[in-house]
């Protein structure tokens, strides 16, 4: 199980390779809060946290194997460029319908692509399927003790930027990695999942006290990479009795963050990395001068980019 002492270790070694990002006051509602502005990493987005500290402590015989991963984008990105500094062979088992600057980042840094259908295929299955085949060692996005303990290196940065605790931090929430590595980074915190509507599974499932999964008929949604069909079971349990009850957010009130944070913060955020905020936005968490909205993901589309931003989407 992932620990807050393996989350301060993480902090730790993401310290030695990465800059913390900024930590940069917003005005919501007239009151000041903070955004933390991970879509500013390297890859773009905050994934890189926790790839790092996953694949800086594998073994030198797990190195030896190389890694396998299940990711719409960001994650993918975050194996590929840690696997890459680490010179560890990188397979990610990616959707057909993943944003092509996603696909072509990913390719980029030297992993091999493996795509599956969505809707239709099981991503952990295919990826099972891969180290049955080669061997290697499973990577997940979410539902990983070292990943979950990377994700919380954010919530350490934040308080040492701040100067103390934050009274709550907003995150986007996909399967719940991020959310959980926040809970044990910052457990004096209130921490606030925010999903797409229709695709709030962890919140859902925290308020049901067990796994639930997407419908079939779930709505599509513009966040693609807020859209796993299930949390884990490791996700739930770190947050049950840590996390408050999920948010959901619309597309609409999405790319009304996406535009407050081009126009406002001078910021690029991808729809998945603008949920925390849209939900601050929407009033549907409250803010005091101690919140901190995680922004989590900056690759975006160009062209769906530029029509959120004129208002013709």
């Amino acid at each position: 199980m992932p620990t807050t002492e393996g989350v301060r270790a993480a902090a730790e070694a993401v310290a030695a390779i990465l800059p913390p990002t900024p930590l940069l006051p917003v005005e919501i509602g007239g009151v000041r809060a903070w955004v933390k502005a991970d879509n500013l990493q390297p890859i773009g987005a905050f994934k890189i946290r926790g790839a790092w500290w996953r694949l800086s402590s594998l073994s030198p015989e797990e190195r030896e194997g190389g890694v396998v991963a299940v990711s719409s984008g960001n994650h993918a990105q975050g194996v590929a460029w840690a696997a890459r500094r680490l010179g560890v062979k990188a397979a990610i088992v990616m959707p057909h319908d993943a944003p092509q600057v996603k696909l072509a980042n990913t390719r980029a840094l030297g992993a091999e692509v493996v795509l599956y259908q969505r809707p239709g295929e099981d991503r952990d299955a295919v990826a099972a399927k891969l180290i049955a085949e080669r061997g290697g060692t499973l990577v997940h996005a979410f539902g990983d003790p070292w990943v979950i303990e990377g994700q919380g290196s954010a919530a350490i940065e934040a308080a040492a930027q701040l100067g103390r605790a934050p009274s709550r931090i907003i995150a986007c929430c996909g399967g719940g990695g991020l959310a959980a590595g926040l809970a044990l980074g910052a457990p004096d915190s209130a921490i606030h999942p925010v999903e797409p509507v229709g695709w709030d599974m962890v919140g859902q499932s925290m308020a049901a006290g067990a796994i639930v999964h997407a419908s079939p008929q779930a709505p599509k949604t513009i966040c693609d990479a807020l859209q796993p069909p299930a949390t884990k079971p490791i996700n739930l349990a770190v947050l049950k009795g840590r996390a408050e009850p999920g948010v959901a957010v619309t597309d609409a009130e999405v790319r009304a963050a996406q535009r407050f944070a081009f126009a406002t913060l001078r910021l690029v955020v991808e729809p998945g990395g603008a949920a925390a905020l849209a939900a601050a936005l929407a009033g549907k968490v409250p803010v005091d001068e101690g919140t901190v909205i995680m922004i989590t993901g900056g690759n975006a589309d160009p062209a769906a980019f530029a029509a959120t931003i004129a208002g013709t989407d």
